[in-house]
Protein backbone atom coordinates (compact mmCIF):
# COMPACT_ATOMS: atom_id res chain seq x y z
CA UNK A 1 0.00 0.00 0.00
CA UNK A 2 1.47 3.41 -0.83
CA UNK A 3 0.97 4.99 2.35
CA UNK A 4 -0.45 9.29 1.79
CA UNK A 5 -0.56 12.01 4.26
CA UNK A 6 -3.20 14.63 3.30
CA UNK A 7 -2.20 18.26 3.62
CA UNK A 8 -4.91 21.31 3.31
CA UNK A 9 -6.52 23.36 5.81
CA UNK A 10 -9.92 23.01 4.24
CA UNK A 11 -11.94 19.86 6.10
CA UNK A 12 -14.26 19.53 2.99
CA UNK A 13 -10.93 19.52 0.80
CA UNK A 14 -9.63 16.46 2.85
CA UNK A 15 -12.58 14.52 2.98
CA UNK A 16 -13.12 14.68 -1.24
CA UNK A 17 -9.67 13.95 -1.29
CA UNK A 18 -9.90 10.73 0.78
CA UNK A 19 -12.83 9.62 -0.81
CA UNK A 20 -10.77 9.48 -4.01
CA UNK A 21 -7.86 7.87 -3.16
CA UNK A 22 -9.40 5.27 -0.76
CA UNK A 23 -10.89 4.49 -3.96
CA UNK A 24 -7.48 3.07 -5.66
CA UNK A 25 -6.76 -0.61 -4.41
CA UNK A 26 -3.26 0.14 -3.88
CA UNK A 27 -3.20 3.43 -1.79
CA UNK A 28 -3.99 4.24 1.76
CA UNK A 29 -4.69 7.61 3.45
CA UNK A 30 -2.71 7.29 6.96
CA UNK A 31 -3.17 10.78 8.41
CA UNK A 32 -4.36 14.42 7.83
CA UNK A 33 -2.75 17.73 8.67
CA UNK A 34 -4.77 21.12 8.53
CA UNK A 35 -1.32 23.54 8.06
CA UNK A 36 2.20 23.10 7.03
CA UNK A 37 3.35 22.48 11.35
CA UNK A 38 0.77 19.80 11.42
CA UNK A 39 2.34 18.31 8.12
CA UNK A 40 5.98 18.57 8.91
CA UNK A 41 5.42 16.68 12.67
CA UNK A 42 3.21 14.46 10.84
CA UNK A 43 5.68 13.30 8.36
CA UNK A 44 7.86 12.48 11.19
CA UNK A 45 5.60 10.39 13.23
CA UNK A 46 3.38 8.23 10.70
CA UNK A 47 6.47 8.08 8.15
CA UNK A 48 4.58 8.14 4.40
CA UNK A 49 5.43 7.97 1.10
CA UNK A 50 3.28 10.45 -0.32
CA UNK A 51 2.24 14.07 0.60
CA UNK A 52 -0.34 15.73 -1.42
CA UNK A 53 0.10 19.35 0.03
CA UNK A 54 -1.68 22.54 -0.18
CA UNK A 55 0.10 25.30 -0.74
CA UNK A 56 -2.08 28.27 0.75
CA UNK A 57 -2.50 27.40 4.38
CA UNK A 58 -2.39 29.75 7.53
CA UNK A 59 0.40 30.00 10.00
CA UNK A 60 2.87 28.10 7.76
CA UNK A 61 2.15 27.58 4.11
CA UNK A 62 2.55 24.36 1.44
CA UNK A 63 5.74 25.89 0.18
CA UNK A 64 7.65 25.91 3.38
CA UNK A 65 6.47 22.90 5.12
CA UNK A 66 7.47 21.11 1.50
CA UNK A 67 11.05 22.45 2.37
CA UNK A 68 10.96 21.17 5.51
CA UNK A 69 9.99 18.18 4.72
CA UNK A 70 12.75 17.31 2.10
CA UNK A 71 15.18 18.29 4.96
CA UNK A 72 14.21 15.36 7.14
CA UNK A 73 16.55 12.19 7.11
CA UNK A 74 13.49 10.28 5.51
CA UNK A 75 11.75 12.14 3.37
CA UNK A 76 8.94 11.38 1.51
CA UNK A 77 7.23 12.30 -2.23
CA UNK A 78 5.97 15.67 -2.32
CA UNK A 79 2.74 16.69 -5.10
CA UNK A 80 1.90 19.88 -4.26
CA UNK A 81 -2.03 20.20 -5.01
CA UNK A 82 -3.59 23.96 -5.45
CA UNK A 83 -6.21 26.31 -6.69
CA UNK A 84 -3.18 28.06 -7.96
CA UNK A 85 -0.93 27.98 -10.70
CA UNK A 86 1.05 30.84 -11.04
CA UNK A 87 4.86 30.82 -11.84
CA UNK A 88 6.09 32.08 -8.48
CA UNK A 89 4.28 28.88 -6.74
CA UNK A 90 5.05 26.45 -9.31
CA UNK A 91 8.82 26.94 -9.37
CA UNK A 92 9.20 27.59 -5.91
CA UNK A 93 7.57 24.36 -4.87
CA UNK A 94 10.01 22.88 -7.47
CA UNK A 95 12.97 24.30 -5.79
CA UNK A 96 11.69 23.30 -2.97
CA UNK A 97 11.86 19.76 -3.89
CA UNK A 98 7.88 18.59 -4.60
CA UNK A 99 8.23 15.86 -7.10
CA UNK A 100 4.86 16.93 -8.69
CA UNK A 101 2.24 20.14 -9.21
CA UNK A 102 -1.30 19.48 -9.68
CA UNK A 103 -4.27 21.97 -9.88
CA UNK A 104 -7.23 20.78 -7.98
CA UNK A 105 -9.80 20.46 -11.10
CA UNK A 106 -7.27 17.06 -11.75
CA UNK A 107 -9.13 13.90 -12.60
CA UNK A 108 -9.94 11.48 -9.88
CA UNK A 109 -8.13 9.18 -12.47
CA UNK A 110 -4.80 11.91 -13.02
CA UNK A 111 -4.36 12.62 -8.94
CA UNK A 112 -4.28 8.47 -7.96
CA UNK A 113 -1.78 8.46 -11.08
CA UNK A 114 0.48 11.40 -9.81
CA UNK A 115 0.54 9.19 -6.64
CA UNK A 116 1.43 6.07 -7.85
CA UNK A 117 4.48 8.13 -10.18
CA UNK A 118 5.76 9.65 -7.28
CA UNK A 119 5.85 6.36 -5.07
CA UNK A 120 7.75 4.93 -7.66
CA UNK A 121 10.13 8.23 -8.38
CA UNK A 122 8.51 9.89 -11.43
CA UNK A 123 6.71 12.93 -11.29
CA UNK A 124 3.84 14.41 -12.94
CA UNK A 125 2.46 17.93 -13.54
CA UNK A 126 -0.80 19.04 -14.78
CA UNK A 127 -0.67 19.47 -18.54
CA UNK A 128 -1.17 23.33 -18.01
CA UNK A 129 1.77 23.66 -15.78
CA UNK A 130 3.88 21.54 -18.13
CA UNK A 131 3.33 24.19 -20.79
CA UNK A 132 3.97 27.00 -18.61
CA UNK A 133 6.88 25.56 -17.02
CA UNK A 134 8.91 24.81 -21.17
CA UNK A 135 7.64 28.14 -22.24
CA UNK A 136 9.92 29.79 -19.76
CA UNK A 137 12.56 27.39 -19.66
CA UNK A 138 12.73 28.02 -22.88
CA UNK A 139 12.33 31.67 -23.29
CA UNK A 140 13.84 32.75 -20.88
CA UNK A 141 17.51 31.86 -20.18
CA UNK A 142 20.09 34.23 -19.62
CA UNK A 143 23.49 33.33 -20.83
CA UNK A 144 24.86 33.18 -17.08
CA UNK A 145 22.34 30.69 -16.14
CA UNK A 146 22.82 28.55 -19.51
CA UNK A 147 26.62 28.37 -18.11
CA UNK A 148 26.26 27.12 -14.98
CA UNK A 149 24.14 24.24 -16.26
CA UNK A 150 26.50 23.49 -19.03
CA UNK A 151 29.40 23.08 -16.21
CA UNK A 152 27.19 20.81 -13.80
CA UNK A 153 27.04 18.46 -16.95
CA UNK A 154 30.90 18.30 -17.28
CA UNK A 155 31.02 15.80 -14.86
CA UNK A 156 28.57 13.35 -16.12
CA UNK A 157 29.17 10.44 -18.11
CA UNK A 158 28.08 9.37 -21.77
CA UNK A 159 25.12 7.37 -20.14
CA UNK A 160 24.11 9.39 -17.55
CA UNK A 161 24.03 12.15 -19.70
CA UNK A 162 21.77 10.14 -22.25
CA UNK A 163 19.57 9.50 -19.21
CA UNK A 164 19.52 12.92 -18.37
CA UNK A 165 18.20 13.95 -22.03
CA UNK A 166 15.47 10.88 -21.66
CA UNK A 167 14.14 12.44 -18.15
CA UNK A 168 14.00 15.70 -19.79
CA UNK A 169 11.66 14.75 -22.28
CA UNK A 170 9.59 13.33 -19.54
CA UNK A 171 10.25 9.58 -19.90
CA UNK A 172 9.57 7.20 -16.99
CA UNK A 173 12.54 4.65 -16.01
CA UNK A 174 10.17 1.73 -17.98
CA UNK A 175 10.47 3.68 -21.33
CA UNK A 176 13.86 4.92 -20.79
CA UNK A 177 15.19 1.75 -19.92
CA UNK A 178 13.66 0.38 -23.51
CA UNK A 179 15.19 3.21 -25.28
CA UNK A 180 18.58 3.01 -23.70
CA UNK A 181 18.71 -1.19 -23.92
CA UNK A 182 19.20 -0.87 -20.08
CA UNK A 183 17.54 -2.67 -17.10
CA UNK A 184 15.27 -0.18 -14.72
CA UNK A 185 17.37 -0.76 -12.11
CA UNK A 186 20.21 0.77 -14.19
CA UNK A 187 18.37 3.49 -15.11
CA UNK A 188 17.43 4.32 -11.00
CA UNK A 189 21.14 3.86 -10.36
CA UNK A 190 21.72 6.63 -13.13
CA UNK A 191 18.71 9.17 -12.05
CA UNK A 192 20.45 9.14 -8.60
CA UNK A 193 23.79 9.51 -9.76
CA UNK A 194 21.96 12.42 -11.21
CA UNK A 195 20.69 13.77 -8.29
CA UNK A 196 24.02 13.84 -6.33
CA UNK A 197 26.25 15.23 -9.49
CA UNK A 198 23.34 17.92 -10.39
CA UNK A 199 22.62 18.80 -6.89
CA UNK A 200 19.14 18.24 -7.05
CA UNK A 201 16.31 16.29 -5.67
CA UNK A 202 13.60 15.19 -7.64
CA UNK A 203 13.14 14.52 -11.61
CA UNK A 204 11.68 17.74 -11.91
CA UNK A 205 14.83 19.30 -11.38
CA UNK A 206 16.92 17.26 -13.57
CA UNK A 207 14.35 17.72 -16.28
CA UNK A 208 15.10 21.59 -15.38
CA UNK A 209 18.59 21.14 -15.74
CA UNK A 210 18.61 19.17 -19.27
CA UNK A 211 16.45 22.34 -20.17
CA UNK A 212 18.51 24.98 -19.24
CA UNK A 213 21.74 22.71 -20.27
CA UNK A 214 20.06 23.41 -23.88
CA UNK A 215 19.72 19.57 -24.13
CA UNK A 216 16.33 19.38 -24.77
CA UNK A 217 14.42 21.56 -27.14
Amino acid sequence: MIRTLLVDDEPLIRAGLRFIIESAPDVEVVGEAEDGNQAVDAVRRLGPDVVLMDVRMPRYDGLAATGAIRRLARTPAVIILSTFDSDEHVFTALEAGACGFLLKDTSPHDLIQAIRLAHGGDSMLSPRITRRLIHRLTTDQPIRRRRDALARLETLTGREREVLIEVGLGRSNTEIAARLNMSEATVKSHISHLFVKLAVTNRVQVAIAAYRAGLVD
